[in-house]
């Protein structure tokens, strides 16, 4: 997620850029690269019916990335971002694990078996990024308190 002290007054590619230098930046700018690497193997493979998942999670890790990276995240507040990350990442992972060793049991051409292998390492890729945000829900979560109004 975006950083609370960012500056406002950056401009939008300074920004960008700031946030790829963060973990959080880097492991989204890796998810963009690797759906794109997997949606263009799945595309020149004779079985192109696998790239509903490239895309989704193309398109879901781009409108993430932008949003933190402009801190759009903090600007809307009805939507919980943390958890709404983490299930993206979570699914993200799930489905290209999933769906890459389908793909790889009924076999097929090169091109097909490249996307899963590469898919694959993309779902571990989103794994790590559910596991790195999992924390942070975790620390915002403030603990009630034990003792009663009256201190009885």
């Amino acid at each position: 997620m975006s950083e609370p002290g960012s500056q406002q007054s950056a401009s939008c590619t300074e920004r960008v850029k700031a946030y790829v230098r963060t973990r959080k930046g880097t492991v989204l700018a890796v998810e963009i690269a690797c759906c794109l690497i997997v949606l263009i193997c799945y595309a020149a493979s004779r079985t192109p019916g696998y790239l509903g998942v490239a895309i989704t999670e193309l398109i879901f890790s781009t409108v993430f990335f932008f949003l933190f990276a402009l801190s759009y995240d903090q600007q809307i507040s009805f939507i919980h971002w943390g958890w709404t990350d983490f299930l993206r990442a979570a699914l993200g992972a799930g489905f290209f694990i999933i769906l890459c060793i389908i793909c790889l049991i009924r076999g097929g051409d090169g091109a097909g078996i490249a996307g899963s292998v590469i898919g694959l390492l993309t779902g571990i890729l989103f794994a790590y990024d559910a596991f790195i945000t999992f924390p942070k829900l975790r620390r915002t979560h403030a603990p009630a308190a034990t003792e009663s109004p009256d201190n009885i």
